[in-house]
Formats: C-alpha cells, sequence, structure tokens
C-alpha cells in the first residue's frame, strides 16, 4: 500500500548520466523478450543485490493482427523451504489493488440499473452513511473522484486502524483525523480512502455484498482470473503463496545491498477471509503473473476479455480512472521524462517518448509494479517477495523490459536506480540523540504511564520499561508486556537503562509495538517496530524496525489533564508543512489524552 517506488522513480534519474533516445526497431511479435540476455540481467541483479527472494515477471504485447504474445516468468526464491519462484506463484501485490477498487467503483457507476445512479461527482455524504471529516468543507464536497485521486487534504494516517476493523467503526475514525492540507489543495496519497472506497458495494446496493465478493463476481470470474483472490486461506491453501522476506542484522548504513541474516515473515493480512478486511481495497489482492499477464491484456483492450472479446469492465471506466485528476509531478526531471499525474489507482506520465500508466504496490514482504503502455500495445508486470529491495529490484527490472519491449537502446537500470538507493540510504537523518544534561519531565516519568485515547487512533497503553528510579508501578497487563519483552523483541529496549523508556503494544498492520525514549524534558523520540518468529527455539523472534528516526512524541497538561501528541508518524505529502500552533496539542498531528 505503500507508493515509495514512484517517488523514487522520478527522483533517481537525477543521478543518471545524459543518455541519447535511439529508437530501435521494435522486437518481432514473435520473438521472445525474456531471452537469455534479459534472464542474466534479472539473476545478476538478484545476486549482486544479495535479494533473499525471487520475482516473477509477466510481459504482454498486442500484435497488429490483434493477437498478443504472451510472456510469464519467475526467478529466485518463493519460499525460505527453497521452492522457486514459477509463473503461478502468489504474490501480494499492494496498491496494485486499488486499480480494481477504482474499476469496482466504476462498474457500479456504469450499473444502468442502479436507483438512484451515481457518478464520479456524487458526494460521499450520499452514499456512504456516518461520513464526515473534520473539514467541514471536505465533509460536504468529497466526491468519488476526490477520495480516488487523493485529494481529500488527508495524509496517510496508516497506522489509525487494524485490519480487523469494522468498516462502521473506521467510518468513525474520519470524524477526528486531523487533514494536514486544505481539500483539494495538493496530492496526499491516503490508503484509507481507498478503504472507504470499497464499502460503497455493501453501502448501495441492494444485496450487500462485501467488496472482496463483488470484485471477484464483476471482475475475477468474468475474466476468468482464477488464482487472484483477497483470501491469506484461499492462496496459503493452494501452495504457491510465496514466502516475504525481509533480512535481519541489515547494516543497510554501509550499504543497502548488506546481505543480513534472511527471514520469512509471517503473511501480512491472514484475517477476513473471503470477505476480506480493511486492507483489501487500498492493497489486499494476491496474483500471480499469469493472471497479471491476463490482467494487462484486458486494460490495454479497453476493458474486454483478450480471447472472448466479451466487455468486462466499460472502456469509459478503464479511461477515467487512467486520466490524470490531480499532479505528483509537476515538472520533468529529466528530457526523456514527463511531468506525473494520477487518476484513481494510476498514475500517467511518458518514458523516452512513449505514454506509460502504472502503479507500483509495497505491503510488507511484498512489492509489486504494473505498467502499461497504451499506444504501444505493451504491459509489463513485476512481482517480487523481496521486502527491503523489492521496490527498488522492480524498478530497475521494469525498466530493462519496457526498453527491450519497446525496442529502445537499453538504459543502464541497474546503476541508475541502484546509486539513487545508496543515495537515499547515505542521506536518511539520523535518530535524534539524547543532550547530556537532559531534563526528565516536569510532572515525573511515573506520572506519564497508563491507558491514553485518542477518538481516531484508539487507546494505547504506555508502560514504563526503564528509569532512572528503582520502583517502577506497572499495571497487570503491563507486567505482561514487559515479562518477556527482551525475548520478542531483542535488542529493542534496555530494562536496566536510566533512561525513561516508554513501551506499548499496538495491533496495526504496519507496526506492532510502540517505543518512546526520553530525550530532553517533556519530548521522547518514538519509534515502531514489528517482532517476527525465527523457527529457532533459542532465539524464537527477532526485531524489524518500521519507524526509528525522525518521529517524537510530546506530552504537556492540556486544560488540566495530561496528553502527548505525535509528529512524523502521519504521513503527508510532499512540500506539506508540519502542523504549526501555540500549543503543543496545535502542532501535533495525533493527540492522545490520558484515560
Amino acid at each position: 500500500m505503500h507508493f515509495v517506488l514512484l517517488a523514487t522513480l522520478y527522483s533517481c534519474f537525477i543521478f543518471a548520466s545524459p543518455l541519447v533516445t535511439v529508437l530501435a526497431q521494435s522486437p518481432p511479435p514473435g520473438s521472445p523478450v525474456l531471452t537469455p540476455e534479459i534472464d542474466a540481467f534479472i539473476n545478476g541483479l538478484l545476486s549482486d543485490w544479495n535479494s533473499p527472494g525471487g520475482l516473477s515477471v509477466a510481459v504482454v504485447r498486442k500484435a497488429d493482427n490483434g493477437t498478443w504474445n504472451v510472456e510469464t516468468k519467475g526467478y529466485g526464491l518463493a519460499k525460505a523451504d527453497g521452492t522457486n519462484v514459477s509463473e503461478r506463484t502468489l504474490f501480494s501485490i499492494g496498491s496494485n489493488s486499488k486499480l480494481f477498487t477504482a474499476l469496482a467503483t466504476g462498474l457500479l457507476i456504469a450499473n444502468q440499473s442502479l436507483e438512484p445512479p451515481i457518478s464520479w461527482d456524487t458526494k460521499i455524504k450520499n452514499i456512504i452513511p456516518g461520513w464526515g471529516l473534520t473539514d467541514p468543507v471536505a465533509s460536504e464536497e468529497a466526491t468519488i473522484i476526490d477520495l480516488m485521486s487523493h485529494r481529500t487534504g488527508m495524509p496517510r494516517h496508516d497506522f489509525v486502524a487494524s485490519l480487523a476493523a469494522n468498516m462502521t467503526d473506521v467510518i468513525q475514525k474520519f470524524h477526528f483525523l486531523k487533514p494536514s492540507a486544505e481539500f483539494r489543495q495538493t496530492f496526499q496519497y491516503t490508503n484509507i480512502m481507498y478503504t472507504l472506497l470499497s464499502y460503497i458495494p455493501t453501502s448501495i446496493l441492494p444485496s450487500k455484498p462485501s467488496f472482496t465478493r463483488y470484485v471477484g463476481a464483476n471482475i475475477f470470474e468474468p475474466l476468468g482470473m482464477s488464482s487472484t483472490t483477497y483470501s491469506f486461506n484461499v492462496a496459503h491453501a493452494t501452495g504457491n503463496l510465496a514466502d516475504g522476506f525481509k533480512k535481519q542484522q541489515l547494516n543497510s548504513s554501509a550499504s543497502p545491498f548488506d546481505a543480513g541474516i534472511p527471514r520469512a515473515l509471517p503473511f501480512w493480512a491472514q484475517v477476513g477471509g473471503e470477505d476480506g478486511n480493511s486492507g483489501s481495497g487500498p492493497g489486499g489482492i494476491i496474483s500471480n503473473a499469469v493472471d497479471m499477464a491476463l490482467w494487462l491484456q484486458v486494460l490495454l483492450s479497453d476493458g474486454q476479455h483478450p480471447v472472448t472479446r466479451e466487455s468486462v469492465i466499460p472502456a469509459e471506466v478503464i479511461q477515467t480512472v487512467s486520466s490524470g485528476v490531480t499532479i505528483f509531478t509537476p515538472s520533468a526531471q529529466q528530457p526523456f521524462l514527463s511531468p506525473v499525474v494520477y487518476g484513481g489507482g494510476q498514475f500517467q506520465s511518458t518514458y523516452r517518448g512513449h505514454v506509460v500508466v502504472e502503479h507500483d504496490g509495497n505491503v510488507p514482504g511484498f512489492n509489486s509494479f504494473l505498467s502499461r503502455f497504451p499506444f504501444d500495445g505493451v504491459g509489463i508486470a513485476v512481482l517480487t517477495n523481496d521486502d527491503q529491495l523489492g521496490s527498488s529490484i522492480s524498478l530497475a527490472i521494469k525498466y530493462r523490459l519496457a526498453d527491450q519491449a519497446l525496442g529502445l537502446s537499453p538504459l543502464d537500470s541497474k546503476t541508475i536506480v541502484g546509486d539513487s538507493l545508496i543515495t537515499a540510504f547515505q542521506s536518511s537523518p539520523p535518530p535524534a540523540q539524547r543532550p547530556e544534561n537532559a531534563t526528565l519531565p516536569p510532572n515525573g516519568v511515573e506520572n506519564i504511564v497508563g491507558v491514553y485515547d485518542d477518538p481516531a487512533y484508539g487507546r494505547i497503553e504506555l508502560c514504563l520499561a526503564s528509569a532512572p528510579t528503582t520502583t517502577i508501578v506497572n499495571s497487570p497487563a503491563c507486567e505482561v508486556l514487559l515479562s518477556n519483552i527482551t525475548t520478542v523483541l531483542p535488542g529493542t529496549v534496555d530494562l536496566n537503562s536510566t533512561i525513561p523508556t516508554l513501551l506499548a503494544k499496538w495491533d496495526r498492520p504496519f507496526g506492532a509495538y510502540v517505543r518512546l525514549t526520553h530525550l530532553d524534558q517533556s519530548v521522547f523520540g518514538l519509534s515502531i517496530f514489528n517482532s517476527y518468529p525465527t523457527g529457532n527455539i533459542t532465539a524464537p523472534f527477532w526485531t524489524s524496525p518500521v519507524v526509528v528516526s525522525g518521529p517524537i512524541a510530546e506530552f504537556v497538561l492540556d486544560n488540566g489533564t495530561l496528553g502527548f501528541g505525535m509528529v512524523g508518524v502521519w504521513g503527508s505529502g510532499d512540500g506539506v508543512p508540519e502542523p504549526v500552533g501555540s500549543t503543543v496539542r496545535e502542532r501535533t498531528e495525533v493527540w492522545f489524552t490520558k484515560m
């Protein structure tokens, strides 16, 4: 559900040397794109970058006579048991699910029997009971296309809900989320708006279908995408679901390509079954290269099945979601790129003079990239199971495949993307340092311990893990949490430290634990972690950092009640300033009040 890949895509070329965009002859329709040379490039990239996993690719090309050349192939490891990737290996495709959500909405708009009918300009307040935002203008005026194109004024707010949260509760949370920009002011990628869009079929259809079953019945089944599902249980039962890999003890400060210790991750979204969960709309689809090849052909055929020619998705619906509504990148970074716009689950730009419509997808353990060149009849999918480098791997391979399929002299995409990745790692800000003469919170560390609540983010209990006192009083729940914390979160908390450290359990898809480490006075550094099993009895868990530098938490009495605010967690858009104000509460992103 993350979208960092496209930002990397358009910034990485700053580091590229000038290139001559010489057009070569496109490969004959019968000749392969996945040549031995391409195989060597992909395998070399996986090896040189120490990827613990693998990937599958799909390349489709439409011939002048309307037939299709379809190639699918797997590379590298699918599972920790040594199983290799094939074209049938299943991967989570993350935010490439958003296009299905946008198109499902488009099917409802095209449904002439729906009463009352809806349109792209239908206001959310008229179709979602309980809808509302803190911004009264956005509450009143927001439409389907506003949510679809990320222009509601809301930042990501990815930590607001668990995957198991029901839609009624999620809708209520919207009433209390702070916006980071004015309504329709700027592009801000917001996963939770696609969670809300996924509720539209249930909300307006008389049969009240779940979103996932609606997509299954109206898109997957008519197209014959038999391997594609929203259900972990269904995917797992096939035996083809890949493990997502992440590296433990990755020394990324030395090199982003450090080998580390490869670990297989538990699948990130196991709840909900075939009825899905709160992550289904923004990023819940599981699929393989074979089905993605079919999907690309459908998109390039304006919604028609490539074999039966049956129209499954109206052409005007695909055209609408593929057309720019908001500006993602306002200016080209190089002569062979263009500005980038966003529609509904799709970015549109040009690459070396060729119009490309595409999106990336990133969820724990998996990354994907789907691109189509509508005027060239070319589609490319890259699905990976490398958590840390998968985005960059997908990007480099996508460019190499595009050059091959379009008949262009190939860029050195491995060097371009690799150098960009190194630069990004080297420029990452270091964690804030605690001054030697740090002053403790004026209200006392012990008084900070307890249960806090935000009406959107919910309750969180802060447990005192360490402090400059021999007496630490915690609740029974905190005692249970801390009793095995050195096992469950090794290396995260020093229980013997004199630096005040607070710990909390958090049930969120992208972070299970929150740590607050004292910096000075009432300010704490904020870190978010996950804990994963190792399969090793002597060291049964390992700690995976999610957020370790930048965010802070600040405590203060607000109208006589202790509370704390978080800064650096809501994921606002590029160039959007942090909130300002005369009080701590006003200048924080999320505010928790002590119960």
